[in-house]
């Protein structure tokens, strides 16, 4: 689901597709030249809903804008609809600060680890301990070597294994192997996904019960309870039982799709976003429906159960220039020397949490 292609043909394009382009992060062409640096193409962002200053309006003069309306529960801060998309709700600002560090550290050092599940898994298997090796600049080493070499077998095939390693024991352990090896830093840039809970298949679009996994971590299915009460019906709780974590880098987006692998679409999908700005499309249940544009910042929590579960969405942009990815608090949060690695990482990228009752 993951792209940063350029397409230049409009003529067969859905509505949807037009919507993802027009918000796309382009290039100036003419700042490519080695003495400039890429300036992204201007973008027009006027037609994109901003529920923080629908917040800040509504909290001085009870106003809202025309389709937005405000629920009525019983939850401690304003949660709003829109009234052409029954089953979605706007929680703004929802994580504290505190919080969203919390989910931002969980995410990069806890969330990916084995037995939960990474699009790492398909090229270099279970990889523990990614965020700690990156801080350490380490090397993920896979060596080959031929078994018959040690005389264990008599059978001409090579061996593969992986492990962590610094340049200067890469060096000095070579031994004849072949060897190869990429950098830890390298490797999460490039994470793009992570499963916790049930584990999803990709390659089947199902979850599949039988794969080991580590059950959610209690703090965050309490937090997904509380989250989930303004969609769910009175008497009923949310059972969080999957999540998928989706890791954004500069250029990347996420397609229009549906999330349709769950039982009961009654229930919502809470999905929390950490890091830099996005922009968020909701369609309809076709992808010739124009979607809805609207930001999602740090903090910000996105439901969607029933009706807006039969509607495509997506995230075609995030902001990570200093004016626009709004992370200042993030920044002053993670100002501690043991939380340079996270600054760094959190300064150029997006974090979505997205968790699900999947029975």
């Amino acid at each position: 689901m993951y792209r940063s292609d350029s397409v230049n043909d409009d003529s067969d394009r859905t509505a949807f597709r037009k919507t993802e382009k027009k918000y796309k992060l382009y290039y100036d062409p003419n700042t490519k030249s080695s003495k400039r640096k890429k300036q992204p193409r201007p973008v027009d962002l006027s037609e994109v809903i901003d529920f923080k200053s629908i917040t800040e309006s509504f909290a001085t003069n009870g106003d809202l804008p025309v389709g937005v309306s405000r629920l009525e529960c019983h939850f401690d801060r304003p949660v709003f609809c829109l009234d052409d998309c029954p089953g979605f709700y706007f929680i703004p600002a929802a994580l504290s600060i505190e919080e969203q560090c919390r989910w931002i550290k969980e995410s990069l050092v806890s969330f990916p680890q084995p037995p939960n599940r990474t699009n790492h898994n398909a090229f270099y298997g279970a990889i523990p301990d990614l965020f700690n090796a990156a801080e350490d600049r380490r090397l993920l080493v896979e060596e080959e070597k031929i078994a018959g070499e040690d005389n264990s077998t008599d059978v001409d095939v090579n061996v593969s294994s992986h492990r962590w390693a610094s340049s200067e024991e890469l060096a000095s352990s070579l031994s004849g192997n072949t060897c190869k090896s990429i950098s830890a830093s390298v490797l999460l840039r490039k994470l793009r996904w992570s499963t916790l809970g049930l584990q999803f298949d990709w390659s089947k679009r199902s979850y599949n019960v039988s794969l080991p996994h580590n059950k959610i971590p209690d703090a965050l299915c309490l937090l997904a309870k509380k989250m989930a009460g303004p969609a769910m019906s009175v008497g009923e709780e949310f059972q969080p039982e999957a999540a998928i974590v989706n890791y954004f880098g500069s250029g990347d987006m996420l397609g229009g799709h549906l999330d349709d692998m769950e039982a009961d679409w009654s229930k919502p999908i809470v999905s929390m976003s950490l890091g830099c700005k996005a922009i968020f499309l909701l369609g309809g249940k076709s992808r010739n429906d124009e979607p809805l544009a609207m930001f999602l910042r740090s903090g910000d929590i996105v439901l969607m159960s029933g009706e807006a579960r039969e509607r495509f969405h997506g995230v075609p942009r995030i902001f990570t220039d200093t004016e626009n990815a709004e992370i200042g608090p993030l920044e002053k949060q993670f100002s501690g020397e043991d939380d340079i690695c996270y600054l760094e990482y959190i300064k150029t990228s997006r974090i979505n949490i997205n968790i699900r009752q999947v029975f």
